[in-house]
Formats: C-alpha cells, sequence, structure tokens
C-alpha cells in the first residue's frame, strides 16, 4: 500500500538546483508510479501466497534489510521505548493496514481498492480530530465527499458481492490512519531508521495474524512464479525503493506536494490493473473516483 503523508522533516520551497529539481521529478515519479502498481503486485503474490503471510515476509526482508544496512553505517539504533511504539505503529499500519489490504484483496480487484483507499485522508482528518484537532470547515466539506465516494464505491457490484471484502479494505484504511496520527504522537526514531523498525516490528504482527488465520507458511521462492515475482518487486520497490524516495520528497518539497500521489495511484492503479490483471472497471468505481479526489484535494490544501 502506498503511505500517508507525515509531519514534513522541512517544507522548502521549489530548489533552482536543477540536479535538485531532477531528483525530486525523479522521486515523485517513482512513487507515482511504484505505488500505484503495488497493488496489482499484491493481486499476483495472492496465487501462491497467503495475504497475511505474503505481507509478513515482505516487510521482514525490506526492513532486515534497511536495518542491517542502517546498522553498518553507524546510525543510532532505536531505544527499548522506541522500539515498543514502533511496535504499536507497525502493527497498526502494515498488521492491520497492509494485512487487511491483502486479505480484502483476494475478493476485490486491484483497481476498486485504491480507489476506495485514497480516501484515507478523511479517517486521518477524523483521528486527529479524535485527539483534538477537529478539521475546519473546508475539510468537513473534504469529510462529507469523500464519505460520498465511499457510498458510491460500495454501491458497485463488486462491493455488494463481497461484504467481507469492503470490510477488510475499510478495516485497512482505519488502521493504516491511526498508526499514521500516532507516528506523529509517539517515539519514533527519525529518517530511514522508523521505517526499518515498523516494518520489522509490523511483521512480527502479521505473523501473529497469519498464525491466528492458520495459513500455510510456504518460503516466497518457493511459490509459483508469478507469486514471487510480485512478492519480490513488493519487498524491493514497493518498500525500499518507493518508501526511500518518499522519505526524500518529505524532506525537500512542502507536504502537499509529497502527497499529490494520492490524486495519481488510483488512476495508475486502475490502468495497470486493466491492462495487466485483465480487470474490468466498474462504472461505480469511475463515478466515485472524482469525487474521491476532490475530497482528498480539499483535505490537503485546507492546512497549507
Amino acid at each position: 500500500m502506498s503511505a500517508l503523508p507525515r509531519t514534513p522533516v522541512s517544507a522548502l520551497g521549489a530548489p533552482a538546483d536543477p540536479r535538485r529539481t531532477w531528483r525530486i521529478g525523479a522521486a515523485l515519479l517513482t512513487v507515482y508510479l511504484v505505488w500505484g502498481t503495488t497493488y496489482l503486485a499484491i493481486k499476483f503474490a495472492l496465487t501462491g501466497l497467503p495475504p497475511f503471510w505474503q505481507m509478513a515476509t515482505r516487510f521482514a526482508v525490506a526492513g532486515g534489510l534497511l536495518f542491517g544496512w542502517l546498522a553498518l553505517r553507524g546510525v543510532a539504533l532505536p531505544s527499548a521505548r522506541q522500539w515498543r511504539d514502533c511496535g504499536v505503529v507497525g502493527a497498526l499500519m502494515l498488521g492491520g493496514g497492509m494485512g487487511f489490504v491483502a486479505t480484502g484483496q483476494q475478493w476485490i480487484s486491484s483497481g476498486a481498492t485504491t480507489v476506495l483507499i485514497a480516501v484515507m485522508p478523511v479517517w486521518l482528518a477524523l483521528w486527529q480530530g479524535a485527539f483534538g484537532k477537529w478539521p475546519r470547515r473546508r475539510e468537513w466539506l473534504g469529510v462529507a465527499l469523500g464519505t460520498a465516494g465511499i457510498l458510491v464505491l460500495a454501491g458497485g457490484s463488486e462491493f455488494r458481492a463481497s461484504p467481507l471484502g469492503l470490510a477488510s479494505i475499510i478495516g485497512a484504511t482505519l488502521c493504516w490512519s491511526l498508526g499514521s496520527v500516532l507516528s506523529t504522537r509517539l517515539d519514533i526514531p527519525k529518517g530511514a531508521m522508523g521505517f526499518a523498525a515498523e516494518m520489522l516490528t509490523g511483521s512480527v504482527a502479521l505473523l501473529a495474524f497469519s498464525t491466528l488465520a492458520g495459513e500455510p507458511w510456504t518460503a516466497p521462492w518457493g511459490a509459483p512464479p508469478m507469486a514471487f515475482g510480485a512478492w519480490l518487486y513488493l519487498v524491493v520497490f514497493g518498500s525500499l525503493v518507493a518508501f526511500s524516495a518518499y522519505m526524500y520528497l518529505m524532506a525537500h518539497v512542502p507536504p502537499t506536494l509529497a502527497a499529490s500521489y494520492t490524486y495519481v495511484n488510483p488512476a495508475v492503479a486502475l490502468g495497470v490493473g486493466a491492462w495487466l490483471g485483465g480487470e474490468t472497471v466498474a462504472p461505480q468505481t469511475l463515478l466515485a473516483l472524482p469525487v474521491i479526489i476532490a475530497a482528498v484535494v480539499l483535505l490537503l490544501t485546507a492546512r497549507r
């Protein structure tokens, strides 16, 4: 799944250095395309790997590689308290968020999934309100539009035929958005070490969910070629490359620009799903898409 915007390290204006401009453009393109295609990759990986086990191994490998690389570079390791707080955020964002996304995609197409996930800033605004930062008038309009988009999307035949899939995806957005809010309030290591610790602790939560669900534990490299190839794509590009690009954006551009992937990912996922996955785009999905994107625009631009 793609990530929600977090509090930026800095919010600098557009750089004048052409090399820096090129790096920002490359990072944006990476987040736009890679995170837009991860939903179809999850769908392909499900052909040989069950949902929670797929995500557990993905984040264990990606988190382990990133953690080892940072440790070799001498980056300070998380304290006991930071491991605990990363465990809370990892369990919510990766355990509940990505685990339930993969679960829901057993019944819901990748394109419809990403359109529904695009409404996540609505839940983010409401969770922030629960912690005392209630939405402003313009944000309430975004919440109302996002809710309307959900209702339109849920009225489609795909979601009516798969209420468990719908509940899983909505549960994933609630978990991810709550984890995002808590990540700004808990003691999380700065930069890449925080992501590495969250991936490692999140993989532990996913392993627990996998055990409770009674999933078979098949080594990813022992899965059918398409499933293993999709899993490898998620590890390398979905977790390591795209997260690094997103972290670079959060440190060098305004948060609204860093979060612009929210507008692009649904269109990419719908196009890739129809092209490579043979998925059919339901009329309700096309109708809900502009409503949800309008809601996200209102929410992301209301607190510049």
